[in-house]
């Protein structure tokens, strides 16, 4: 499949004449004399892979300003359709009036007639771009049906397969997947730790950083948990510190014990009706970036969550640009929002915002498989500190990748390229269409923006990721869990995410009009039924209690530490990190003081069964009063 070429062309002879020999060449053709058609047949048409455009262009037919010129063409056409090849169609003879370099592919001077080339180079375009070439290879190897003397030890499955005992195994996963995990000791598939110039791995992900507007790119395979860690190790050195969110993903956390670093916490806002952690306001990030620069901290970097778990999308331009004004380099986490690069209902990515590095967990939004993420880098300093971040990637990955997952990225970044944008086009539309239903409930409502956000975020641009239907249950009659549980029992319906009195549901490209019906189906059956459950209220209005951080993180973690009653560590030092679930958010991390209203607070969660990760029985682990005096001495007291 070529794809479908686009032509917009002011000149009837010219678009009719290229139109009829492409056709002729057999290319998919749609064809239109003015700009606006020619941004509506790409809203419309995600099959066009390919636009043909005149240097000049009316907007309409009606406008009198009729002509636009030059690279705004350019730039109006990919505000639309980021992934589209842009070629310019012209009678401009000189090269150096030419503009629009680095958004167009290519150039066809209209006197040549040459569609021969045209041809070739079109389909030479659209042919790269739907390459898989790590799939492709090693789809190639798992056909040849070489006998293995080398690991893994099931051998393409030959010792499972006849198995008595496990044959089901074999049976369950296939043929396929036995005989596509293989080892780095295949040279035609290259090793993602040192990826040869001119191999398989090596061409996928610069495929991928092509497709995600990154200047390099790098698989990993297992999560953007890791994926963290290798950029704050980087980043960071010991004693160096680094803006966070406290909402962030513990791996972050993690990262920061590892690298020696010193946390920066940044609250976030709090919307209390629904339970929901939001984005930090600007002016709270701005000012404490300013004053851990005036109190001299050696603040490296920033570190932010984009979009939400809830889907509040950042005015992340802004942010960057104030970030960068102050030297520091900006991670951003786009665990949950790795596809924005393939539609403008989500544009920016973070990587068009100007970020210096994303991470991305292309599983958690696309199709690769679970643990397959990826590092995108723009930072123009990369150059000077690229044998670091290797050593760190290597540190943290495994020297036996899975090539299936390698496989699955590079498929993954394929599918976008080619259908990203109609996919997440209905996407979007079935999000609609659920919002719709939903709220013809009685006792379900679905919450907008205005609803999610809270009253310090009004004026900070926040936006909502449509794909992100969050439900409000407080009028069912049923607590979170309960609903929770008829759902999955009932009706077959797991759910992502809940609060006390919220339900979040992810629409992926994956969703089917069939799975949103059934979810309606299932929500109109329950509010029906005279739920008698109640709302489970939080212990109390949600807040993120930070206190003082007594000593770096890495510091109190590598201490002993002694198990004590939360109720009796009232000014006593974390030396694990407390995480409840949900949401998620560590309450307490190492060296940070443990104070009344956080005591209060893990034993209203325990009383209710929540589940604490770090704390067990009702103990928490704290350092000793001897391991506080040794650093105290030592000087790592903050």
């Amino acid at each position: 499949m070529n794809g479908k070429v686009l032509i917009i062309e002011v000149n009837d002879e010219f678009r009719t004449e290229a139109r009829r020999e492409l056709l002729r060449r057999g290319l998919a053709v749609r064809d239109c004399d003015n700009l606006d058609e020619g941004l509506s047949a790409l809203r419309e048409d995600g099959d066009i892979q390919v636009v043909l455009v005149n240097w000049r262009s009316r907007k309409n037919k009606e406008s009198k300003s009729t002509d636009i010129e030059g690279e705004l063409i350019f730039h109006e056409i990919i505000k639309v359709r980021y992934e589209v090849n842009l070629f310019l169609f012209t009678k401009e003879k000189d090269p150096r009036k030419i503009g629009g370099k680095g958004l167009i592919t290519g150039y066809f001077f209209k006197d040549d007639r040459d569609y021969d080339d045209m041809y070739r180079k079109i389909t030479a375009v659209v042919k790269e771009k739907q390459q898989a070439p790590f799939f492709e290879e090693l789809v190639r190897y798992a056909t040849k049906s070489n006998d293995s003397w080398h690991t893994p030890g099931h051998s393409s499955g030959d010792s499972v397969k006849h198995s008595p005992w496990v044959s089901d195994y074999y049976e369950f996963f296939g043929h396929n997947m036995f005989a596509s995990d293989i080892s780095v000791s295949v040279p035609a598939l290259d090793s993602l730790l040192d990826p040869k110039p001119e191999g398989v791995i090596t061409k996928a992900q610069e495929l991928a950083a092509r497709a995600f507007r990154a200047k390099r790119t790098f698989f990993v395979t297992n999560g953007t948990s890791t994926s963290n860690k290798i950029l704050l190790q980087t980043l960071l050195k010991p004693g160096e510190a680094i803006l966070l969110d406290r909402n962030c993903h513990k791996s972050v956390h993690y990262g920061i014990i590892a690298a020696g670093a010193e946390p920066v916490y940044l609250t976030p806002s709090v919307n209390n009706k629904y339970g929901i952690f939001g984005p930090i306001p600007k002016k709270r990030l701005y000012e404490t970036m300013d004053k851990a620069l005036k109190d001299g901290k050696k603040l490296k970097a920033m570190i932010l969550t984009n979009c939400t778990y809830d889907g509040l999308v950042y005015d992340l331009e802004e942010i960057i640009a104030e970030a960068h004004k102050r030297n520091l380099k900006v991670i951003i986490d786009e665990a949950w929002f790795g596809y924005a690069n393939f539609h403008p209902a989500f544009y920016p990515c973070a990587m068009a915002a100007g970020a210096d590095y994303a991470t991305q967990s292309t599983h958690k939004t696309m199709s690769a498989f679970s643990q397959s993420s990826m590092i995108h880098v723009n930072d123009p300093d990369f150059d000077t500190i690229e044998d670091f971040f290797m050593e760190n990637y290597m540190l943290y990955s495994s020297t036996s990748p899975g090539y299936p997952m390698i496989a699955s990225l590079d498929v993954a970044r394929k599918q976008m390229v080619m259908e990203g944008y109609r996919l997440l086009s209905n996407a979007l539309q079935l999000a609609e269409d659920l919002r719709d239903a939903v709220n013809s409930l009685e006792r379900f409502k679905t919450l907008e923006a205005e609803d999610l956000i809270a009253d310090e975020l009004k004026n900070d641009n926040i936006r909502l990721d449509r794909t992100k239907v969050t439900v409000d249950i407080s009028q069912s009659g049923y607590s979170n869990k309960k609903l929770e549980h008829l759902l999955l029992n009932d009706y077959g319906i797991q759910v992502e995410k809940t609060t006390f009195n919220t339900m979040t549901f992810l629409i992926t490209i994956g969703t089917t009009r069939s799975k949103i019906n059934r979810l309606f189906l299932a929500l109109e059956a329950l509010s029906k039924r005279k739920g008698t459950g109640g709302i489970l209220r939080p212990a109390e209005a949600l807040n993120l209690m930070v206190s003082d951080i007594k000593y770096l993180p890495r510091h109190a973690f590598y201490c002993d530490g002694v198990l004590s009653p939360v109720q009796k560590c009232s000014g006593r030092i974390a030396s694990g990190m407390v995480v409840p679930y949900p949401p998620g958010i560590p309450i307490l991390v190492p060296g940070q003081e443990i104070t009344s209203e956080i005591i209060a607070y893990l034993m209203g969660l325990y009383e209710k069964n929540v589940e604490i990760h770090g704390m067990q029985d009702g103990y928490i682990a704290v350092l000793t009063s001897e391991e506080e005096t040794d650093l105290q001495n030592r000087g790592f007291a903050l």
